[in-house]
């Protein structure tokens, strides 16, 4: 299917690793120019350098999503370098495991920040240039938490659903001038930060991270953690010309995990 993209630009948040980084790899296989963005430059530049060995276009830009004061600075250095900005992917890092009772103010305050108006802010910036121009994507990468919470893990539980809120409400304001916004939910796929809570699960319990995993791929109807490269699918799809009817949605990627409807 031709995804009728090609010569789009794309900023990708958290575009360095994992899920952004498999997103920022896609985009670019279907001809989209795509600012790499990521606190960590070194992994934003090796992306991009990967993208541009196969051929593709790609910027690095190092951008702490939490500083809001870099949004016009690093949004202002993407446009005169690809252009106009018409697909943007919002992927901020998780929290660290904790319960949702007793955290202080601060944390919940300093991962709303993050998490949360990052995402407001530079939609903000970037979604009235697409308004104007009349054609948009906007789609955001949340949890399977916000579908059915995950034990442990209340600060993403709690932080990302009010992400569905601002999502849909943004949907409806848009659509008529040719702008989409979707939020796109994973399940268990096989990324750096999926790896990491099955260690700390593993420790916390006296178990073996082997064993962990095989309990949570237990739980998956497919058998197996997705890999990076299918979520990635299924964001280029929602960016596409073919996906123009598809807005205010929560498209899940999980193995048939998530039990609720």
């Amino acid at each position: 299917m031709d995804l009728e993209i090609a010569g789009r630009t794309a900023v990708v948040l958290g575009g360095g690793g994992g899920l952004g980084g498999a997103i920022a790899e896609k985009l670019a296989a279907e001809g989209v120019e795509v600012a790499v963005a990521d606190i960590h430059f070194e992994a934003a530049a090796a992306h991009s350098d990967l993208i541009a060995a196969a051929g593709g276009r790609a910027m690095p830009v190092a951008w702490d999503i939490a500083d809001l004061d870099a949004i016009e600075g690093n949004v202002a250095e993407i446009e005169r370098t690809l252009g106009p900005v018409d697909i943007l992917v919002n992927n901020t890092g998780g929290p660290p495991p904790a319960p949702v009772l007793g955290l202080p103010p601060t944390v919940w305050l300093d991962h709303f920040r993050s998490m949360v108006l990052s995402v407001i802010a530079v939609s903000d910036r970037l979604v009235p240039g697409m308004r104007t121009r009349g054609w948009g994507r906007v789609i955001t990468s949340a949890s399977s938490g916000v579908v059915a919470p995950i034990p442990g893990l209340g600060l993403s539980n709690g932080l990302r659903a009010a992400l569905l809120g601002w999502s849909k409400t943004l949907a409806r304001e848009v659509a008529s001038d040719g702008v989409t916004c979707n939020i796109v939910v994973p399940g268990r796929i096989g990324t750096g930060r999926v790896e990491r809570l099955d260690r700390i699960k593993a420790e916390a319990e006296g178990r073996t991270v082997e064993e962990v995993t095989a309990d949570s791929v237990a739980t998956i109807p497919i058998g197996r953690y997705g890999d990076p490269s299918e979520y990635a699918s299924t964001v280029a799809f929602l960016a596409s010309v073919p996906a123009s009817y598809i807005t205010g949605s929560v498209v899940r990627v999980d193995g048939g995990l998530i039990p609720s409807l």
